[in-house]
């Protein structure tokens, strides 16, 4: 028995779970993929009955779940430590620019995209072609540099 023979005759119980579990259809479809490549690496599972490779895979769709929904939280928690407003520190376009030539160009290129046009982490990290996490270190950096200028002004 081949993973391909495995997921034929257990697909519809697969994706009857997972979307049970998921928020929508392509998290449901995404986990189901997920298991099915750990699947891959497990070739004691191929010679398990049944209700065992069923269980199987229902404990690998939900234990993917948790863990993308505790790095999502993690994000999450970690974006909102970016709550900060240039607007509220700055009445007017002019001044903004100036607050933001005391950063280096990659900070400022930064702030920009993200407080101005709104962008992600996620979608700035895909622009640059740099990691996620790279982003909200250097973005964590310049805030911090800007509130530094910030009480030096005051």
């Amino acid at each position: 028995m081949l993973v391909s023979d495995l997921y034929e005759r257990l697909k519809d119980d697969l994706h009857r779970f997972a979307r049970s579990v998921a928020r929508h259809e392509q998290e449901a479809n995404d986990l189901v993929q997920d298991a099915m490549v750990k699947a891959l690496g497990e070739e004691q599972l191929l010679h398990l009955p049944d209700y065992k490779q069923r269980a199987w895979f229902f404990r690998v769709i939900k234990n993917k779940l948790i863990d993308e929904r505790r790095k999502e939280k993690r994000l999450t928690d970690w974006e909102e430590d970016f709550d900060f407003s240039i607007q509220e520190v700055a009445s007017n376009h002019l001044e903004i620019t100036e607050l933001l030539a005391h950063l280096p160009q990659e900070f400022s290129d930064l702030i920009f995209k993200k407080y101005w046009l709104g962008l992600s982490s996620q979608e700035i990290s895909k622009q640059l072609e740099i990691p996620a996490s790279t982003v909200r270190y250097k973005l964590h950096l310049a805030i911090k540099k800007l509130r530094k200028i910030l009480e030096e002004e005051k």
